[in-house]
């Protein structure tokens, strides 16, 4: 019944879901036409609104660039292209290649959601070349999937938002949150960890039931994984000063001697808070070091460029997927995802407020992907909702960011990283991410009310 489940869901996405920049698209004008008719703003306005937030992730897609960029060409390092064959030695079966998959996606995430992103997507291609007979969608799929506990982790956006406090977290919460709230209530309360683990034991093991049969089985040829680029060697009398110097190692000791000390500097000054532009620092100079000669990282960051596409198309139409809800009427006061959180605040109470606020997150999740962007259109909602109902700041906070979390598992937005180092689409992996949204729904909200 299982298998039959998935499958179903694994046929529909793949014959109704569309390429991942047209379902940009289709969002942009289903959002669109919500504004119109939901806020009672004109056509001239909401287009104004799309065109406003149109660039504002320029910063944060060159980041999501460098993640793919500089995690990939570390990854393909001799040394460490060892290191992860070793580990993906490990299994021997299809299943368990998918749990081991799992494990690591989830624990990487859960340190930090670019690590983790990139790491699990890496390792699954890895043991696509050892394990015959799995199914390298789901290998993909299950490595995502531990997308699914990043706000849970050191990196969550909002939970570290509530423990730096100060007069901005104030004013995004409406005075709803006046001092800062430490970890130890959000990351760390029984509430985050019974989830956190509650989904390190299940989806594993859900993973695990969702692999095909044999003659359902998609495997990929283990050659068409392997690097296409050879090393080139050269005689060095045969080379011009210029090439000597592309192939010298002079440089990459000296400025890999300046990177490794930037980044003890880092953890003697802020400890083992990483940020994405940290990761991406430790990614470059990981990879500078291992490849050992400019020339040798320079091509690895070449034939990493390629899977980049995706990212620098479709994160500008998200941007302005983002303006349009978050575009206020004037007249009215009115937002799109203000009004979808209202919504749910006006049929909650003290019980109900944090499993609402965790499905409204998930529902405004799915048109405004972005932890920061999420959190500028709710908490001035939800925040002030659940001081009136007595309900405590960290676990309306928590409801948050888990529905943040909940759906990027049929969200391509952040999926295209992974995508693009698996050189597959977003149909490919979405129908196996239908059942972990639909078991990591069930686990969460499971949290929410016993606790």
């Amino acid at each position: 019944m299982f298998k039959k489940i998935t499958n179903g869901c694994v046929a529909v996405v793949q014959r109704f879901l569309p390429d991942a920049f047209l379902f940009a698209v289709i969002l942009t004008f289903i959002v669109l036409l919500l504004g119109i008719f939901v806020t009672g703003q004109g056509l001239t306005d909401m287009i104004g609104h799309w065109n406003n937030g149109f660039w504002e992730l320029l910063g944060f897609s060159m980041q999501m660039v460098l993640v793919l960029v500089t995690g990939n060409a570390m990854a393909t390092a001799p040394v460490f292209k060892k290191g992860l064959g070793k580990l993906a030695s490990i299994p021997k079966k299809p299943t368990q290649a998918i749990y081991l998959v799992t494990l690591v996606g989830i624990i990487a995430c859960w340190i930090n959601w670019g690590f983790g992103l990139i790491i699990g997507a890496l390792f699954a291609k890895e043991i696509a070349k050892k394990v015959k007979g799995v199914d390298y969608r789901l290998l993909i799929a299950s490595a995502y999937s531990g997308f699914l506990v990043w706000h849970g982790g050191f990196s969550g956006s909002i939970p570290l938002k509530l423990a730096s406090g100060g007069d901005k977290l104030a004013n995004e919460t409406m005075n709803a949150v006046t001092e800062a709230i430490p970890t130890t209530e959000t990351i760390f309360s029984p509430l985050n960890i019974f989830i956190v683990v509650a989904i390190l034991i299940i989806i594993p093991l859900i993973n695990r039931a969702m692999h095909p049969k044999k003659e359902d089985t998609i495997s990929i040829d283990p050659e068409l994984l392997e690097q296409e680029a050879k090393e080139e060697l050269t005689a060095t009398k045969a080379m011009t000063p210029a090439e000597k110097m592309e192939n010298s190692r002079v440089f990459t000791i000296l400025l890999s001697i300046m990177g490794v000390m930037a980044i003890v500097l880092y953890f003697k000054d802020n400890g083992f808070k990483l940020t994405l532009n940290f990761v991406n620092f430790i990614f470059l100079f990981v990879g500078i070091i291992l490849h050992g000669t400019p020339k040798r990282y320079i091509e690895a960051v070449f034939n990493a460029v390629k899977g980049t596409s995706g990212i620098v198309l479709q994160f500008p139409f998200y941007a302005g997927i983002m303006g349009m809800m978050k575009g206020i009427n004037p007249e009215t006061g009115k937002c799109l995802a203000g009004v979808i959180s209202n919504g749910f605040v006006s049929i909650s109470n003290q019980t109900t407020l944090p499993v609402f606020s965790f499905l409204s997150a998930g529902i405004v999740n799915f048109f405004v992907p972005s932890g920061g962007g999420q959190w500028a259109v709710q908490a001035p909602i939800m925040m002030p909702a659940g001081l009136d109902l007595q309900v405590s700041a960290a676990k309306t906070a928590m409801a948050i960011s888990w529905g943040d979390a909940w759906t990027n598992m049929i969200q391509p937005f952040w999926a295209l990283p992974a995508l693009g180092i698996a050189g597959l689409n977003a149909r490919d992996i979405m129908g196996f991410c239908v059942m972990d949204l639909l078991i990591g729904g069930l686990i969460i909200v499971a949290g929410f009310l016993i606790f």
